[in-house]
């Protein structure tokens, strides 16, 4: 399993120091008052999955218009939170080789936000992030205080099973992505849903997100997810 993002400023400004007891005494000889961990609310974003969805959906590579703006998203998980709470945001990312000058500015941007980045080479097509995200989900339940996880992907393979093994250890659950592809969320009964677009301030404009299951009375078209011309190419 790879291991977890490295830990943020913020967790090293906040980690606790050893424990100093008047008179030297050993800390084994008196019961030292140690504040329980803040309840965190970690989200753990699938970049490849959640890209991969968003174009699907659009038919298209995603104008500006349809990319997700992670400054709403991270105010969504504050207010999540809650003021008391601590709210931790990270992206899990692969990075193909010969990218990286395309990548590096949304990964700054992203960072800039406060978001943590975990970034991955492309190496090979299952050198994908999701064990790595698993790694971190169960680092910071290990720590405790861990009380609600977001994961926005809709890779129900990797994460249905891990996913409701923390509900069953009194952890609350949600999956954050677009219902089209969530199906296993969607259907849960104990994994929470909510739709990316229903989020406030997301996306600048409404996705088109005509389907089978969202037709209106007149009818619709749904166009080709690629070029006919594509066909000569095979």
């Amino acid at each position: 399993m790879s291991p977890s993002p490295a830990p943020s400023p913020a967790d090293l400004a906040h980690a606790p120091g050893p424990v100093t007891l008047a008179g030297g005494s050993h800390p084994d000889d008196v019961e030292a008052d140690v504040p329980a961990p803040p309840a965190r609310t970690l989200l753990v974003w699938d970049a490849p999955n959640m890209d991969m969805s968003l174009g699907s959906l659009l038919g298209a590579r995603p104008t500006s218009a349809f990319r997700p703006r992670f400054d709403a998203v991270g105010r969504w998980l504050l207010g999540l939170a809650g003021p008391e709470g601590l709210a931790e945001a990270t992206v899990f990312t692969n990075v193909v080789p010969g990218s990286t000058e395309i990548v590096r500015p949304w990964v700054e941007a992203l960072r800039n936000v406060g978001f943590a980045v975990f970034a991955k080479p492309k190496t090979a097509e299952d050198s994908d992030v999701d064990d790595d995200m698993l790694a971190h989900i169960a680092a910071r339940n290990a720590e405790g205080g861990l009380e609600h996880v977001v994961v926005a992907s809709g890779d129900g393979r990797a994460f249905r099973e891990p996913l409701e093994a923390l509900v069953e250890q009194g952890i609350r659950v949600t999956v954050i992505g677009f219902r089209e592809y969530a199906a296993f969320a969607v259907a849960s009964e104990v994994v929470g849903f909510l739709d990316l677009e229903d989020i406030e301030g997301v996306f600048r404009e409404p996705l088109p997100r005509v389907s089978l299951d969202t037709l209106p009375p007149g009818g619709a078209w749904l166009q080709p997810l690629r070029s006919l011309r594509s066909l000569l190419d095979r």
